[in-house]
């Protein structure tokens, strides 16, 4: 590195062209040395600076903000979000959902975060009146939609993909589905549930099937209580009414 003393010299010395005193005669075409300009190399570290600033400036332009926010992929919420679950493959493998006892939404709109949740009733099994007495199982959908526009939610995603309504159930088993969003996550819980999962950008959805019996008749309740079903042959159906979801979302 040049020190300062160096720098005042080099500024301080005269540009003037030598003369030569020569002994013999003079050659033709014989130039005396010049001394070079001592700010030619600041004017090149100068340019160099400026190429340098516009290239880095040409790249913020090429990449955009770099604001943080997560990438929506067109993720919207209607006026009414839980209308566009059709649960149409749920419906064809338990039951469809019950027209006349559908819960409004419950909405959430901000500047940095959109939530919607509802939960949508099924009829009863095989779409079967309820019998006067005895037991019979129902269903139901909880839906939730969270979009969020400011912060990307991925970490959280991932940090509590093991954590359920009930708090952490060491024995929820998870599986991963590939090629549904970012990443998608079915949980089985030992309450007996079904959850999906999906992270896609800032959106993160759920839909949650939870059977549930009920015993219809007067006085004390028999000991022969209904079990509850099996789920896991309605994962497909959660897979492919998520999917439906998720582009409706985005229509």
């Amino acid at each position: 590195m040049i020190s300062e003393p160096e720098m005042a010299g080099e500024f301080d010395a005269p540009y003037a062209r030598d003369v030569l005193v020569q002994s013999g005669p003079q050659v033709a075409g014989d130039r005396p040395p010049r001394t070079p300009r001592p700010g030619g190399k600041w004017l090149w570290a100068l340019g160099g600076a400026v190429v340098a600033s516009a290239v880095w400036g040409a790249v913020l332009f090429s990449d955009g903000p770099r604001d943080g926010a997560p990438d929506m992929h067109g993720y919207q919420l209607g006026q009414d979000p839980c209308g566009a679950v059709g649960l149409k493959s749920i419906g064809a493998a338990i039951s469809p959902r019950e027209p006349a006892e559908r819960f409004e939404a419950e909405m959430l709109r901000h500047a940095a975060l959109d939530r919607a949740q509802c939960s949508i009733p099924l009829r009863s099994e095989s779409g079967q009146k309820r019998p006067d007495k005895g037991w019979t199982v129902g269903y139901t959908v909880r839906v939730e939609i969270a979009l969020h526009k400011k912060t990307d939610p991925g970490a959280e995603f991932e940090a509590e993909r093991n954590a359920t309504d009930l708090g952490v159930e060491p024995g929820t088993a998870i599986e991963a589905v590939p090629e549904l969003g970012d990443k998608a996550y079915l949980l089985s819980p030992e309450s007996g549930e079904l959850e999906l999962r999906v992270l896609e950008g800032g959106a993160v959805l759920s839909l949650r099937l939870s059977p549930y019996t009920a015993f219809e008749g007067d006085g004390q309740l028999p000991d022969d209580a209904a079990e509850l079903p099996d789920l896991a042959p309605h994962k497909a159906a959660m897979i492919s009414d998520m999917r439906d979801l998720m582009t409706d979302l985005k229509s």
